[in-house]
C-alpha cells in the first residue's frame, strides 16, 4: 500500500510546544507522522519524539521501509546523551517497526551537523543521524531540504568501512547463534574455546556474549592477553591483574597494594579468597573470564620469556581449573585466539597440560549468502545501494563468507558508485570493485594471515604450498600432524572434497601465489632467464630510486652530480655534464647500468649500509652475482645450482629494499 504525506489523525500532540508542533506539520508534507510519542527525562533533561513513516519517495531513495524515530533535544548546547535519548524512542518498539540504523535528531544548537560529524568521526559505530536546527524547520524549506539533509548524512556514510571489534549490535550480523551459544555454556558452567584467523570478528562475538550476559545480570570480565601490562606479568602477579581488572569494572571495593601478596605460594589461596568475596558482591552472579589473544600467553609463543619458555603457563591454568572445579557456579572461562594449539598440547615441558582436551573449540564459522545478505542488504540500503540477488552469492563465494573481507569489497564498491545514489549494484559494479580491492587487497590478507605467519609456521606453509598446487606437500604436513589440517578446515580458509584440498578464499589463494612465484622448482631455461630478468629489473628500479634520492640529500644536488658523472667515467662526463641531475638516473635518457648503481653505492657506503643488512664486502658480492646474471650476457644455460645461488643472492636485496 502506497503511504501518502500526512499526520495519524488518532495521534495527540498536546505535550510538544508550538514551534515543535510546526516542525512536525514540515515533515508531514513529506512524510506520514504515524505516532505522537511520548515526553520523557534522561539524565535531568526532558525529550520529546514523534514517528514518521516513509512515503514511496524516501522508500526508493533510501530503501527506507520502517519508521523512523524524529527526537527533539531542545536545548542550546548539544550534549552526547542526546543520543542516548534517540535509543530510548527506538527501544520503546519492537525491532521489526522502527529502523535502527537511522533517526533524526532537531537541536536548538546552531552546530548540530559539525557536532554530529565530529562524534561520528570519534565512534563509528553510531547509527547514522540527519541532524536539523530548529530555526531552519520553522521557517518555509522547499521541498528538497529535508531529503537533501538526508542524501548528504546517507550517502556519506560508509557503513562497510568498519575496522575496530564491534561493541554494540547496531552493525553485528551474522553470529547471534555463536553468541547464544557460548553464553548458554557459560549458563551451564561449562568452559568454552573460540578461534578464528584475525579479523574473523572473535573480539566482536566476545562482546556480544558480554551483553547477552548482561540481559539477565549475568557478569563477565575481559582479559586482553595482548596488553603488556598481563603478559608481561609472572603467573602469579597475573592472578592480581583479573581480580582488580573485575573490580574495576563492576566499581568494587579494591586494594591495589597488596600484589606483592600474591607470591607463587599464596597467589592460589588469595585468589580463591577474592573470588569468592567478589562472587559475594555481584550477588553470587557467575562470572566469565574472557582471555582475548590466548598466544601472548601460551608457552613456545608467547612475548614473554616466562609464559614461552617457563612453566608460567602451567601453574596459571592449573590454579584456574582446580578452583573451577572447587568453586561450583562461580566462574568459568572462556579462552579465544588464532589457534587451539594450546588447549590440544598434552604436555608442555614435561608436565601434563591442565588444560588439555578440557575446553569445547568453536571455531568461527563464515558467512552463508543469507548471513551476507542480510548484512550487505541492511547496509546498503540506507546508503542508497541496491544489490541485485545474484550479487550476494557472488560475494559470499568470491570470498569464503569472511565477513572482513566482503565488508571491504562492499566499501569499494560504495567508492565505484560514488556519488551517483540511488545506484544498483549489478555485475558490471561488482567486477569493476572487485578488480580494484583484489588488486590492492595485499594488506588487508597479511593482517589476516599474519598470525599464521609469525606462531604457526607450519600451517602457513602448507596454505602455500596448496597455494601452488603441490598437494604431496600438503598431504605429508597433514599426515604429520592432523591437528594441522583440522585447523585450517576450521578456519575455513581451506575446503575438500575428501580427496584433494584446495584453498577456499580466492584472494587468498592470489597472495599466496605472488608471494611464492619465485620458489618454484624443476624450472625450464626460459623460465630461468624470465624470473632472472624481472626480478634483476625490479630491484634495480628501486635502486635507481633509493641512490638518487640519498646522494642528493646527503650532499646536495650539485656535488651528487658530480659523484654520478664521476662513475660514469671520462665518456659519461663528457657526454652528460648538461643533463640534469635527476634524468642522470633515467635510463630512458643515460646508459645508467646496474653496475653503475653497485659502484656508488659501494663507494658512498656510509649512506647505504643501514639499508642492507650485510656488510660492505658482502653487499658488494651480492650486487655482483645478481649482475652477472643479466640477460644480455648469460651463457647458453644456466645451471640448477647456478639459479639456486642468484635466488639465494637477490632474495637479500629484496627484503632489504622492502624494509626500506
Amino acid at each position: 500500500m502506497s503511504i501518502k504525506p500526512g499526520i495519524n489523525p488518532e495521534s495527540e500532540f498536546d505535550h510538544f510546544p508550538n514551534e515543535e508542533h510546526q516542525i512536525i506539520k514540515q515533515f508531514s508534507r513529506e512524510w506520514y507522522v504515524t505516532n505522537a510519542g511520548s515526553k520523557f527525562s534522561l539524565a535531568n533533561s526532558e525529550y520529546r519524539y514523534f514517528l514518521i513513516k516513509p512515503t514511496s519517495l524516501y522508500t526508493e531513495m533510501f530503501n527506507i521501509e520502517r519508521e523512523v524515530a524524529v527526537v527533539f533535544d531542545p536545548y542550546r548546547t548539544f550534549q552526547p546523551r542526546a543520543l542516548d535519548a534517540i535509543d530510548t524512542a527506538i527501544n520503546n518498539y519492537q525491532t521489526v517497526r522502527v529502523e535502527r540504523i537511522i533517526s533524526i535528531l532537531i537541536s536548538k544548537d546552531k552546530n548540530i551537523e559539525a557536532k554530529i560529524e565530529r562524534l561520528l568521526n570519534i565512534n563509528p559505530e553510531t547509527r547514522i543521524i540527519v541532524p536539523f536546527y530548529y530555526e531552519e524547520l520553522n521557517t518555509n524549506v522547499d521541498d528538497f531540504f529535508i531529503r537533501n539533509r538526508f542524501k548528504k548524512h546517507s550517502y556519506t556514510r560508509d557503513l562497510f568501512a568498519f575496522e575496530s571489534p564491534l561493541k554494540k549490535d547496531l552493525y553485528f550480523f551474522g553470529r547471534q547463534d555463536l553468541v547464544l551459544r557460548i553464553a548458554n555454556r557459560h549458563r551451564s558452567n561449562e568452559n568454552s574455546g573460540l578461534f578464528g584467523l584475525r579479523k574473523t570478528g572473535k573480539t566482536s562475538v566476545v562482546f556480544g556474549i558480554s551483553r547477552t550476559l548482561e540481559t539477565t545480570g549475568d557478569k563477565s570480565v575481559f582479559i586482553d592477553c595482548q596488553n603488556p601490562a598481563f603478559h608481561q606479568r609472572r603467573w602469579y602477579h597475573a592472578l592480581h591483574y583479573i581480580v582488580q581488572e573485575i573490580k574495576s569494572q563492576y566499581k568494587l571495593p579494591s586494594n591495589t597494594k597488596n600484589e606483592e601478596r600474591f607470591t607463587p605460594q599464596d597467589a592460589p589461596i588469595l585468589f580463591e579468597r577474592e573470588l569468592r568475596r567478589i562472587h559475594r558482591e555481584l550477588n553470587k552472579k557467575s562470572l566469565l573470564l574472557i582471555f582475548d589473544e590466548i598466544e601472548n600467553i601460551s608457552h613456545d609463543i608467547s612475548p614473554s620469556p616466562h609464559w614461552a619458555t617457563d612453566l608460567d603457563f602451567v601453574y596459571f591454568w592449573q590454579t584456574l581449573r582446580s578452583l573451577f572445579q572447587k568453586l561450583n557456579n562461580v566462574f568459568s572461562y572462556l579462552i579465544v585466539g588464532t589457534n587451539p594449539r594450546c588447549i590440544e598440547q598434552a604436555t608442555i615441558k614435561g608436565k601434563d597440560n591442565p588444560i588439555f582436551n578440557q575446553v569445547a573449540i568453536t571455531y568461527m564459522p563464515s558467512f552463508d549468502i543469507v548471513q551476507t545478505r542480510q548484512m550487505v542488504r541492511k547496509l546498503g540500503r540506507v546508503m542508497g545501494l541496491k544489490f541485485d540477488e545474484l550479487i550476494y552469492a557472488k560475494l559470499t563465494e568470491d570470498y569464503g563468507g569472511h565477513p572482513f573481507l566482503i565488508r571491504h569489497i562492499c566499501s569499494e564498491i560504495n567508492k565505484v558508485c560514488d556519488i551517483n545514489r540511488p545506484a544498483t549494484v549489478d555485475t558490471f559494479v561488482y567486477q569493476e570493485a572487485k578488480e580494484i580491492f583484489d588488486r590492492n587487497s595485499h594488506n588487508y590478507i597479511e593482517m589476516i594471515l599474519n598470525v599464521l605467519k609469525l606462531f604457526y609456521a607450519d600451517e602457513y606453509s602448507m596454505l602455500e604450498y596448496l597455494a601452488s598446487g603441490d598437494q604431496d606437500t600438503f598431504k605429508e604436513f597433514s599426515d604429520l600432524s592432523p591437528y594441522y589440517t583440522n585447523h585450517l578446515l576450521g578456519y575455513e580458509i581451506i575446503k575438500t572434497n575428501g580427496r584433494q584440498f584446495a584453498i577456499k578464499i580466492d584472494v587468498v589463494k592470489q597472495y599466496l601465489i605472488s608471494k611464492n612465484k619465485y620458489r618454484k622448482i624443476n624450472l625450464s631455461e626460459q623460465e630461468m632467464w624470465l624470473e632472472v630478468s624481472q626480478r634483476r629489473n625490479q630491484i634495480e628500479v628501486k635502486l635507481r630510486s633509493i641512490v638518487r634520492r640519498q646522494l642528493q640529500i646527503a650532499f646536495g644536488q650539485d656535488e651528487a652530480k658530480q659523484k654520478v658523472l664521476k662513475i660514469y667515467g671520462k665518456s659519461g662526463n663528457n657526454k652528460y655534464r648538461r643533463t640534469s641531475y635527476k634524468d642522470l638516473f633515467n635510463p630512458n635518457k643515460v646508459n645508467v647500468y646496474f653496475d653503475d648503481i653497485r659502484k656508488l653505492i659501494i663507494t658512498n657506503w656510509d649512506l647505504f649500509k643501514n639499508i642492507f643488512e650485510t656488510d660492505q664486502q658482502a653487499t658488494n658480492a651480492i650486487l655482483q652475482t645478481i649482475n652477472k646474471y643479466r640477460v644480455d650476457a648469460h651463457a647458453k644455460s644456466i645451471t640448477s645450482d647456478e639459479m639456486a645461488f642468484f635466488r639465494s643472492s637477490i632474495i637479500q636485496i629484496e627484503e632489504a629494499l622492502e624494509n626500506f
